[in-house]
């Protein structure tokens, strides 16, 4: 009766669909139909997510708003990092960068947004630490500079930029250097970004007030789920973007929107459920560093680590060039992020904003 009551609560009903797990490994070894295989194993990376988040709010709840939204971030995106990786190893070098952008406005604009608009429901603003918040949102903007730029060379010297349709595109070896030293100056400013908000000011990103939390799970059993949801992930991904190609024409959709909204939504899961959970507790803080902080990492960590990695695993190395629609998304995205966090208070009206802006992007792509 309990465990009832637990599957069919707003905490528990992610792990309802935890049979797709098997069912996706099943379809996937029985050469089912693409469609089945990509819904499925989608599906089925939920549950994963939702445990992490469970895991890393048990991790989190000793270690602070700033820490614990670094460690959500963090494991938040493993199943993007995942996902991304198999289809770098698979030649889909422009479905990787799609589902990067996807991964950033997804949780700027719907994670954010749904956090606001649920924990604004019934209240009349929520506060969250306005210093901590917009140094992420400043983050973003110069890992959107770096992002932007290489593009804006290959226009200046006559190039062209890739088309929403393309799965790869080659450039030429001095756009694949440039990319792999931008790629080097982002990650050192992940890490200098890690000394900042954990060592130097810290007291920022970890007020001294923060509401404290009887953790029930160890730190044993945290990692250990932790892990576990980490291996089911990468099976789940390594089905997901084998499947994606023949799924996105057998459901009439173009490779270009899913990539960029579905695998984007599927591969940052666990960052949506905690973000929107922590703010209908009226806990803005960790919603906010995790919306925001995942979208910097995102920039500022994976994108360039799966540049380096591009240099062994692939066909070629992959050149941080986005098309025109991921440019002008990013730009707008990272300009809203900055309006919406200066004032470190937000309504559930802001939240409803943000979503609808979302839903614009998502009808563009889908028409791309």
């Amino acid at each position: 009766m309990q465990l009832r009551r637990f599957l069919l609560s707003g905490d528990g009903w992610p792990y309802l669909l935890v049979p797709f797990i098997p069912i996706a490994i099943a379809l996937d070894l029985t050469h089912a139909g693409a469609a089945l295989v990509f819904t499925s194993s989608a599906l089925g990376v939920i549950p994963t997510a939702a445990l992490m988040g469970r895991a890393t709010e048990e991790l989190a709840a000793r270690a602070g708003p700033g820490i614990g939204g670094l460690l959500n971030v963090t494991f938040g995106n493993a199943p993007e990092l995942i996902i991304a990786f198999f289809a770098l190893g698979a030649g889909l070098q422009e479905v990787v960068k799609a589902s990067l952008v996807g991964s950033i406005l997804s949780n700027i604009l719907l994670v954010m947004g749904a956090a606001m608009l649920w924990g604004g429901r019934r209240r009349e603003r929520q506060r969250f630490a306005r210093t901590a918040a917009n140094t992420q949102a400043l983050m973003l903007m110069l890992a959107c500079a770096a992002l932007v730029m290489p593009a804006i060379f290959e226009l200046t010297i006559g190039g062209s930029l890739p088309l929403p349709g393309d799965e790869r595109r080659h450039y030429a070896g001095d756009l694949e250097e440039m990319s792999l030293f931008v790629a080097v100056v982002l990650l050192g400013t992940y890490i200098a970004g890690l000394v900042f908000s954990l060592r130097t000011h810290r007291n920022l990103f970890n007020p001294v007030d923060a509401e404290e939390h009887a953790a029930a799970w160890t730190v044993r059993r945290s990692l250990a789920m932790l892990a576990g949801a980490g291996v089911a992930v990468a099976l789940m991904s390594e089905i997901l973007v084998g499947s994606i190609e023949d799924a996105s024409h057998g459901i009439g959709l173009s490779p270009f929107f899913v990539s960029v909204i579905v695998v984007a939504i599927v591969g940052n899961a666990a960052e949506h459920w905690v973000a929107v959970y922590f703010a209908g507790r009226d806990k803005m803080d960790l919603s906010v560093n995790i919306a925001i902080g995942s979208s910097a990492q995102i920039a500022l960590f994976v994108a360039p680590l799966l540049v380096l990695c591009s240099f062994l695993v692939g066909p070629y190395p992959m050149a941080l060039v986005f098309n025109g629609l991921e440019l002008a998304a990013i730009l707008l995205t990272v300009l809203i992020a900055n309006q919406v966090t200066h004032e470190g208070e937000s309504t559930w009206f802001e939240g409803l904003q943000l979503l609808a802006v979302y839903a614009v992007l998502a009808l563009v792509f889908l028409f791309a």
